[in-house]
């Protein structure tokens, strides 16, 4: 249908969602489709008007087992669809506005811990550039508490070294300033002179201006990025999993153990709310309790 092709149009160039997120959306939008034509409940996306429609799909999601995590993402996706439909005059109801989902419980986010990522950093072969590149690429994650989207989306003209800082450009067009500590300019510099050049020349395009570049010459993606780091935890001889999230767990949890402001944390991570960044807090606390729990001396058992 045309406008579910409009609806990703929207979703991409106005909204600016991520990719990984349109493509969920979209899907989602399908799968209602799918749903009201098997079970003859509307001739098609536009002809849903009646609130008990919105409920039946509610139902037939928990009856096939799906989780509340997506049957929320699902009625968060119909919801932002019908508004879209709202807007451009294609209706005039939404059946999903009102429609309560279901709530998921809160998991606290896992953690690196310190030991694991000196293991980790000094694991790497720096002598050798893909090595180079991998540490630089690891600093980066811990140091500033990047996504892997905005750290694959580095751009030299962001870079701002005599400034000590970088521009990323986050979720839902939200720019951010994130400082670099002298040992990580000093990598950058080091990895932009002397190793970027050799991995350029394996591609066909020397003129890109993205900072990391994979094997083959090309631009790093976010896919090529989680494989680097199984790779390197199987390197380093561990055998617990890691990805890129759990370095911006690091950061944040490191940040606020140290003192850090809770707001100064939301701006570097990016957060457009308050109540994304608190979760760390909760985390802070768990680090508090287990201290606490091996020092005070009523609590060690003899």
């Amino acid at each position: 249908m045309d406008i579910i092709h409009q609806f990703e149009s929207y979703l991409t160039d106005q909204k600016h969602y991520a990719q990984n997120t349109v493509i969920s959306y979209i899907k989602d939008v399908y799968d209602f489709k799918n749903f009201i034509e098997t079970e003859e409940l509307a001739k098609d996306l536009l002809d849903v008007r009646r609130e008990r429609l919105a409920r039946h799909f509610l139902s037939h999601m928990d009856q096939i087992g799906l989780s509340r995590k997506t049957i929320a993402r699902k009625i968060s996706a119909l919801r932002t669809f019908y508004d879209y439909l709202i807007h451009e005059n294609e209706i005039d109801v939404n059946v999903f506005s009102q429609l309560e989902t279901p709530k998921i419980p809160k998991k606290l986010p896992v953690i690196i811990h310190d030991e694991e990522l000196k293991v980790l950093f000094e694991s790497i072969d720096q002598t050798k550039p893909l090595g180079y590149r991998n540490y630089v690429m690891l600093d980066i994650l811990f140091s500033c508490g990047l996504r892997a989207s905005e750290l694959v989306g580095m751009d030299i003209k962001d870079l701002q070294l005599g400034q000590a800082q970088i521009l990323i450009h986050g979720k839902g067009s939200k720019d951010r300033y994130v400082p670099l500590h002298e040992d990580l300019i000093k990598e950058i510099k080091y990895y932009l002179t002397y190793i970027r050049p050799i991995l350029l020349a394996k591609g066909h395009d020397t003129k890109t201006t993205a900072i990391f570049i994979n094997y083959k010459g090309g631009i790093l993606t976010v896919r090529g990025l989680q494989i680097i780091l199984q790779k390197m935890i199987e390197n380093s001889g561990d055998v617990y999993q890691i990805h890129p999230h759990m370095l911006r767990h690091a950061f944040a949890t490191t940040l606020l153990n140290h003192g850090a402001d809770l707001r100064v944390v939301q701006e570097l991570l990016g957060h457009k709310h308050l109540k994304s960044t608190q979760i760390y807090t909760h985390v802070s606390t768990e680090k508090i309790k287990e201290i606490y729990n091996q020092t005070q001396p009523r609590m060690i058992k003899k």
